[in-house]
């Protein structure tokens, strides 16, 4: 058992994508996982970088593959980057977002105003790039002046790929690329390697990094952001990266599992 191995373990912070699923297509029985998790009596959040969609309909999604969590227990890049904004910038409240429908009305439903892909003359506060299936020029476009004008250019992150059934596909950070391109500017970045989203989940838990065991399957976001916020780390090789991306990796993970019910159970 995972307490066995590491028995200062109180909490446990889980990436989705990779770890959870393959887009629709659960990695394991998550039901029995998340039974043996709770009877150990370990805490637990989900961070993923995904800000495509909000907690209520990750929420959902969990349920349908047989989890039932509460909305505090998901920290996604989205949910980040309004509270970065709410946090550090409280008068700065007009957005322009390139993301999924849900990413826009949750933005509204927090009291920011969201421009429209039409939109192209009001200025904005910030514009934020993330996972948009539906990239167009025109709001590469839009965005890249909007940024020249002086928003300030937040990315919910940079991966990018994302792991599907068929295979890796396109993900946030190449939206991120486009526009960066467009406006000769580097956005300030919110999703893992930076440790924001874990400290977010950190302080849900009421828990100390030193008590927290960080949980992904990509190198460069997962493990790098644990280590940068100061967590313990387990790779899992049911996603992106593999035994031999490790190899020439560093800093290393403090565990390798093939799934996540092995890291649990093993």
């Amino acid at each position: 058992m995972i307490t066995d191995k590491l028995p200062m373990v109180k909490g446990l912070i889980l990436d989705m994508d990779g770890v959870l699923w393959h887009d629709k297509e659960p990695i394991g029985n998550l039901p029995a996982v998340y039974e043996t998790i709770r009877s150990l009596g370990l805490k637990f959040v989900f961070a993923t970088n995904n800000s495509g969609r909000t907690e209520a309909e990750y929420q959902q999604k969990l349920a349908g593959m047989g989890v039932f969590v509460e909305p505090e227990q998901i920290v996604t890049s989205a949910v980040g980057t309004f509270v970065y904004i709410q946090d550090h910038f409280p008068d700065k409240k007009t957005l322009y977002i390139i993301g999924t429908p849900s990413f826009k009305l949750d933005g509204k439903a927090r009291g920011f105003t969201v421009l429209n892909d039409n939109d192209e003359t009001s200025p904005a506060d910030f514009v934020i790039v993330g996972m948009d299936t539906e990239l167009t020029y025109k709001k590469i476009d839009c965005a890249s002046r909007k940024i020249r004008a002086g928003a300030a250019f937040l990315a919910t992150n940079t991966d990018a790929t994302y792991p599907t059934p068929n295979g890796l596909t396109p993900g946030a950070g190449s939206m991120v690329s486009a526009v960066s391109t467009a406006s000769g500017q580097e956005p300030f970045v919110i999703g893992k390697p930076e440790a924001y989203l874990y400290r977010l989940a950190t302080k849900r838990m009421g828990l100390t990094p030193s008590q927290i065991l960080c949980v992904g399957d990509r190198l460069n976001t997962d493990i790098l952001g644990a280590h940068n916020g100061g967590f313990l780390s387990a790779f899992v090789l049911s996603g992106v990266n593999s035994l031999e991306d490790l190899k020439n990796w560093e800093p290393k993970p403090t565990l390798i599992a093939d799934n996540l019910t092995s890291l649990i159970n093993d």
